[in-house]
């Protein structure tokens, strides 16, 4: 079916990306650290009791700027480090330093919307936008596809995809759903497609909002989907080149 061609986590959601060279999937869960935090905001009906909705949260699709930021997480000391264009870099502490890191993002926030608050996180999952833990796969073929249609260079880490699969049929991946596949060692129900939001639109390097990715895929393929929300079925290993299934 094809191959693994790239693996990404979100520590922050919506607040950066991080490339990685293999993950181990636990039954049930998410990718490991991918959005394990979340921004909240003045409006935010989050409680702490459990997943709430990403409406509760600072998101690109309405502060498109967000879309500019790049992670990387130290798993060993918990400290995190993100870097903008515009803004430089700050390492911080998620669970400590929520003010340095609400300064630091303050510039990419539009006046008279949501303003965050601070950063929360919740126990055993994370803020995924489904309401199950989910683990997220997409298709360069897609992507190339969609390119295509648009008539201009798109790049991946607009989708905010945690799986990149080679060697498929543009959008055979809505053909999985129902089924069984095999990454690497690990397996994976696939659940649904994922409706796009305009998050999309904003490049990821400067935050604008330069691709009407929303109207292309709804002009040229009748739709407002791209990649699939997966849920972990068996406990495995996946690598970039490993190999990809249908069961």
């Amino acid at each position: 079916m094809g191959t693994v061609a790239e693996l990404w986590r979100h520590p922050i959601k919506s607040h950066g990306r991080e490339t990685l060279a293999a993950v181990d999937l636990q039954t049930g869960k998410c990718l490991p650290w991918d959005r394990h935090w979340a921004v909240t905001h003045d409006l935010t009906k989050f409680d702490g009791s459990g997943w709430v909705m990403c409406r509760n949260f600072m998101i690109g699709s309405r502060t498109p700027n967000l879309a500019g930021i790049w992670a990387e997480l130290d798993e060993a000391t918990g400290q995190i480090t993100l870097r903008h264009q515009d803004l430089g870099a700050i390492t911080f502490n998620p669970n400590e330093d929520a003010p340095a890191f609400l300064d630091w993002v303050a510039p990419l926030c539009p006046t008279g919307r949501a303003v965050p608050t601070g950063i929360v996180s919740v126990e055993g999952r994370g803020m995924t936008d489904s309401d199950y833990p989910s683990v997220s796969i997409m298709t360069r073929s897609s992507h190339a596809a969609v390119e295509d249609a648009i008539g201009q260079p798109l790049e991946h880490e607009r989708w905010r995809g945690n799986i990149w699969l080679n060697g498929t049929q543009p959008f055979e991946e809505f053909d999985w759903i129902g089924k069984t596949i095999r990454i690497g060692t690990a397996e994976l129900e696939i659940r649904e497609p994922i409706e796009r939001c305009m998050h999309t639109a904003s490049n990821p390097v400067t935050g604008e909002r330069d691709a009407d990715t929303l109207g292309t895929l709804n002009s040229k393929f009748g739709h407002q989907n791209f990649g699939v929300y997966a849920v972990v079925t068996k406990d495995g290993h996946v690598a970039l080149s490993d190999q990809a299934e249908v069961l």
